[in-house]
């Protein structure tokens, strides 16, 4: 039993030193998003769109030009990159529709994760944490349920705060590991200091 838990202490320590110490700066950044989001959510739902047309203009450009190295003579591959450039086109050009169709892909979302939070938690029962997955799927329907009855008057509003407060979430998960691998560093620097002194100690004896 020692052992599992101390692989499982090592697999966590491997993943917590993966992130790397500036887990916290980014973290900072993230909650400071997060908050302009919440406070702002208008904003963030027309930042969200420009990005996201951002990355559908670029990777069309890309793929255009991967096609035509590759197979400039193929209508069908030709088709993707069109279509990529054109939806991130359309995209700035009406943010009003893309916001809302931005707020039904965040609803299936939420509806795929309810049911994948009810399966976990019928798989789980009667163990330890099964009640947190019956919470997180219901709350996930009360979201399904607020965005339906928003959209697609509010869904500028919708969109903004839900990017919001998750790059806020994420952003706090990121401080905390940022925490954890500056103590790590303390402790791996007092542990060289002591270790260091003992020689010397040792030497002078």
């Amino acid at each position: 039993m020692k052992n599992i838990v101390t692989a499982q202490q090592e697999g966590f320590m491997k993943q917590v030193d993966s992130f790397g110490s500036h887990s916290l700066i980014i973290g900072v950044l993230l909650v400071l998003l997060g908050a302009v989001g919440i406070l702002l959510p208008e904003f963030m739902s027309v930042f969200t769109l420009g990005l996201l047309s951002g990355i559908l203009i670029v990777g069309g450009v890309f793929w255009a030009y991967h096609t035509y190295v590759a197979n400039p003579r193929s209508f069908i591959d030709w088709l993707k990159p069109f279509v990529l450039v054109l939806s991130g086109i359309l995209l700035v050009a009406f943010p009003a529709p893309g916001v809302a169709s931005l707020a039904l892909i965040i609803t299936f979302y939420f509806i795929l994760d309810s049911y994948s939070s009810f399966a976990l938690a019928h798989a789980r029962y009667p163990g330890k944490g099964w009640g947190w997955m019956v919470f997180n799927g219901v709350a996930d329907l009360g979201l399904v349920g607020l965005f339906l009855y928003g959209w697609p008057r509010e869904s500028a509003l919708l969109v903004g705060l839900v990017v919001g407060i998750s790059l806020l979430f994420d952003g706090w998960a990121l401080i905390v590991v940022g925490w954890v691998m500056r103590k790590l560093d303390k402790e791996k620097t007092d542990n060289a200091n002591d270790a260091a002194s003992g020689d010397d100690s040792g030497d002078k004896g």
